[in-house]
Formats: C-alpha cells, structure tokens, sequence
C-alpha cells in the first residue's frame, strides 16, 4: 500500500501540544485521523502515539477511554506503531514517577528519574541519538536518525541503556545525559518509538517521523552485539532563544515591540505609539528559519476585554506551529481567568491546556508565581503543611502536562545595601559592581506587573519555592540590564544557577556575540535568550551560532 492510500491515526488521549504533530504529518504531505473510539483501532493502518506529562496520568487516561487492550492488540497484529516520548515510555514495564501504574508491558524496562545531584533535570534541549548496534547490516526500511543530527529532549524519567541485558532485541539508540545513558528510540518488528520529539526537531525530526509513514520499518534482524553505554558521546548542546515579546498596537494589531527598561513605546517625537519591529507570526518563522533552538512568545497585552477562547495569542500559535518545528513557549495571562461575561472561568491549568492544544509546548508564569512563592514562604513561616496543597498554578499544569511543561518568568531588580548575609530576610550577594553611594553587597528583588510593582521576596526564594512547586525551568530576565546591551548579569545568573537543580535560561542585556559565550562560560546555563538585538538583525542568531561553536560551546549548527 503506497503511503498516500494507508490510514494514519492519531493516538490522543488529551496529553498536551499534539497540534505540532498533526502539523508535521501535514508538512510532509499526509493527512491523519483521530483516534475517537476503540473501534477506530481497527480502521488504522498505521498509529503514531505521542505522549506529553506523566507516566500515570497518560496510563490512567488510556484506560478510562478504553484504549489499552485495543492498543495492545494493535501492537499484536503487526501494524506500525511510532510512540513519542511518553508514548514510548508507557511501552515499557513502568516508571518510578508513578509507581502503582503499570505500563503497557510490551518491552522490559523501568523508567527512571535522572539524577538531579550530578546535573539539571529535565534533560531539556538538543542531543544526539547514536545508534547502538555494531553488526546489523543497514536497511533502506530503518528508520532516519542519524548519528550527526540533534533531536529536542525535554524529560525527568527515562529508561536506562545498558549493553548486558536483552536491550540489544529493541534498543535502536542510545543518548548520553551527563553521567547516564539513556534509551532514546527503540525498534522492533513493527514498533519504533522515540524519547525525543520529531515534531519539534526541525529538519532531523522531520526525516524520522517520514520514514515511519512512508516504510514499514520492520526490523531484519537482532544484532548480537551493541555499544557500551560508556562509549555514547555526550553532544547536549546549548540552546539559543529567540524572545518576541507581543502586544497590541493603538490600531489594535498584534506587534513585536522591545522597550527600553520596559518602556515600549515610541518618543513623542516619533508619534508615542508602541514600538513596532514586526509581526509576531512572520518573526518567529524567521527565526526558526536562522536556527533558533525555541522561540517564546511572551504576552505583554492583557486583553482582557474579550473571552479567553478569542485571545489572538491563541491564533499566533496556531498560524506560528502550522510553519515552525522547534519549542514554542507563551507566557503571560497564564492564571485564572474570567471572561468579561462574569460567567466563564478559566482556571490556569485550563489556560495553559488551550494553549498547548493551540500550538504551545510550554508556558511561562510570571507575577503569579511570584504570589505562589510568597504563600509558599508564609506557609512555612507559619508551621503550615504540607507545604504543597496542590492549589498552584504551577502544581496543577506540572502534574498534568508535566514540570517540563512550565516555565517560570522572573524579573528581579538590585537592591544594594551595606551588609553581608542576609538583609532582612533577604539573600545577599557580594558585587563587583557597587552601588550609588558605594554599597557592597545587593539582593535582587522580584517584581510582577510587568515591572512595575516590587514585591518583599528575592529571586533565590522564589525560584527554590517554585522549583518545589514543580517548575520544570527557570526564564531569568533583568531589570537592570534589560535594554542595555552591556551583557548579562553574571552575578545574578550564577547565583541563581547554584541555587536550583532545573535549566535556567539566561535573559537580558546581549549586545554582542561575546556576551553568549561569556555567560556559558562563566555560569554554565543551559540556554541563552534575547530579543531585541534579532529583531532589529544587529547580531544574527547565526553569529551567535557561529561564535558559540568557534569557542568549543556545544550548539547545533
């Protein structure tokens, strides 16, 4: 059957951005169905099963729907079957995020949490998948991936490689995280599975999920032998971001502004109407075009004079996701919502739900999780617990779209003072860069409101509190340097990398090529972000590229 005539279906059981999926399908051609009901087993030729989230939350919403044994007889007849993430860890036996739930039992192995002692977890970002086997003879059927592409990780749990097991009867590839080895495809007969996401992998990821659709991908013969987990090479690269922060216009068009510490308009000389440096659409297909590692799309604009479901960010997302396979994050407005009516609330995890299913990978919280962190501190104060009530925002979207799903937007400020420790309450560094009148030592105060308003709580506090909330990343602008293109805040990065075991994403301040080599070097952060020096083309993300590379930084080119 040629790959125009098969029947490809989608396995959805509510995880998350699978708009990105169908997207793909679409890029390359082809068209699929939903899979509705269990009878729509039947029908398919081939099934792609993407997964987003927990291990148990994905197994749970496969048995209410009454997916599990229609899949397991799906897999039993021979048909094609490509899993995606969670989609391939539920393949497995179980995973320890949720130990009661049972996998699917089709291969041996247990998913397991990395060790977040030796590095940052979630394993975020762009890594190598090499293939393990040494003596299976190459097929024109195997699926493409290719040891000198990258492919985008995001995951806490995986299922550990090792060459002295039965592993050598499906693993297909093997990626190397810090001190762990990973399985990160698998393939036998008729089923290949991938723990990263071609969707969201650009080219590399286009060509896997292609060959899957258009060949059968039965797997010729075991190899006897495979690669020692050690001799996997570690090629996690640093991620470049490009950041289009988005509003409204006074004509009421959606535009890519960048302000000047925050302010967005324009002088009265040049008309006073906000700062106009593109459309948010056509920019992000730029840069996705230039080689952005992920693109955010940050919500400046409250519009909360129409009902959620018609926010234009909505739609930004789904024109953005129709042309763009790389990481799409959107904050801003991520928390409870009414809609103008009184009628109609939106809780924030169902907020962040529309806009995963509009195109989003992950969302961004801002002011919100700085009040969540000011109730998470006054609860200890106050001998409350647990700690956790599972009340957040933060709580909620991580438990059911996964902590690698929620992005924390921080926006701190100096405070300087004259004394070490702590000043009043609060965490205290030594700075090479005094105050007005001389001071020593300074905090970095937290803000919400876009900046406006600060807060009685310092940026070491709220992250440590959200990243116990669940918070899977931490997006660290700053104020003080927002604008200036002088460089980032090493102090503040360094301080806040020391403090949490998630990815941090550096922000604010890049001028030049220089400054994105400096921060990694000094602080080891896992990504880069910057914005207004790509949109007005004064440093091409691929300088930076370019740049990282030349300096011995992993990056993909």
């Amino acid at each position: 059957m040629s790959p125009s005539q098969q029947k490809l279906y989608l396995l959805d059981y509510g995880a998350g951005n699978v708009r990105s999926l169908l997207n793909a399908v679409e890029k390359l051609g082809y068209t699929i169905k939903h899979i509705d009901t269990a009878s729509d087993f039947d029908k398919a030729d081939k099934i792609i099963f993407p997964g987003v989230g927990a291990f148990g939350y994905a197994m749970k919403a496969l048995r209410e729907k009454g997916f599990v044994e229609p899949l397991k007889k799906f897999i039993a007849s021979g048909r094609p079957l490509m899993g995606i993430c969670v989609g391939m860890q539920v393949l497995f036996d179980g995973s320890d995020e949720s130990p009661t739930e049972p996998g699917l039992g089709v291969f041996q192995g247990q998913a397991r949490l990395f060790d977040s002692k030796t590095k940052t977890v979630p394993h975020m970002g762009w890594n190598a998948a090499q293939k393990v086997f040494v003596d299976q003879n190459p097929t024109a059927n195997a699926p493409d991936v290719s040891n000198d592409r990258r492919y985008y990780f995001v995951h806490s749990y995986a299922v550990p490689y090792s060459s002295k097991d039965r592993q050598n009867e499906f693993a297909y590839t093997a990626t190397r995280y810090g001190d762990e080895t990973i399985i990160s495809s698998i393939w036998q007969n008729n089923v290949f599975a991938t723990q990263f996401h071609p969707e969201k992998s650009g080219a590399a990821g286009l060509a896997a999920l292609k060959s899957f659709i258009e060949h059968d991908l039965v797997r010729p013969q075991v190899p006897s032998k495979i690669v020692a987990p050690e001799n996997i090479r570690q090629e996690l690269t640093k991620r470049v971001i490009a950041c289009l922060d988005v509003r409204a216009n006074d004509q009421g068009d959606l535009v890519v502004t960048k302000g000047d510490q925050y302010d967005v308009r324009e002088s009265a000389e040049k008309g006073g109407d906000v700062r106009n440096l593109g459309k948010p659409v056509e920019l992000a297909k730029r840069y996705f075009d230039e080689g952005a590692d992920e693109i955010a799309f940050l919500n400046i604009t409250s519009f909360r004079n129409m009902p959620f479901k018609d926010t234009p960010m909505l739609e930004v997302l789904r024109q953005a996701s129709r042309s763009i396979f790389v990481p799409l994050t959107i904050g801003g407005g991520v928390r409870d919502i009414v809609d103008p009516d009184g009628e109609h609330k939106w809780p924030a995890v169902q907020v962040a739900g529309e806009y995963f299913r509009s195109g989003a990978d992950k969302v961004s919280i801002g002011s919100d999780a700085v009040y969540a962190a000011e109730r998470y501190w006054q609860r200890e104060a106050d001998g409350v617990k647990p700690l956790l009530d599972g009340t957040t925002a933060i709580e909620q979207i991580a438990e059911r779209y996964g902590k690698q799903a929620v992005v924390i937007s921080v926006d701190p400020r100096r405070v300087y003072v004259d004394v070490d420790g702590k000043a009043n309450g609060h965490n205290v560094i030594k700075t090479a860069f005094p105050g007005p009148n001389g001071e020593e030592y300074c905090w970095y105060q937290c803000t919400v409101k876009g900046g406006r308003e600060g807060r009685d709580i310092d940026v070491i506090q709220l992250v440590t509190a959200c990243e116990a909330m669940g918070a899977g990343e931490i997006l660290l602008n700053c104020m003080d340097k927002d604008g200036t293109n002088s460089g980032y805040d090493i102090e503040l990065i360094s301080s806040v990398k020391a403090a949490v075991s998630i990815p941090v994403i550096a922000s604010s301040g890049a001028g030049k090529v220089e400054h994105f080599s400096e921060v990694i070097d000094k602080t080891n952060v896992d990504a880069v972000l910057a914005a207004g020096i790509f949109h007005r083309c004064e440093v091409p993300i691929s300088a930076v590229k370019s740049h990282m590379s030349q300096q011995d930084i992993p990056t993909r080119l």
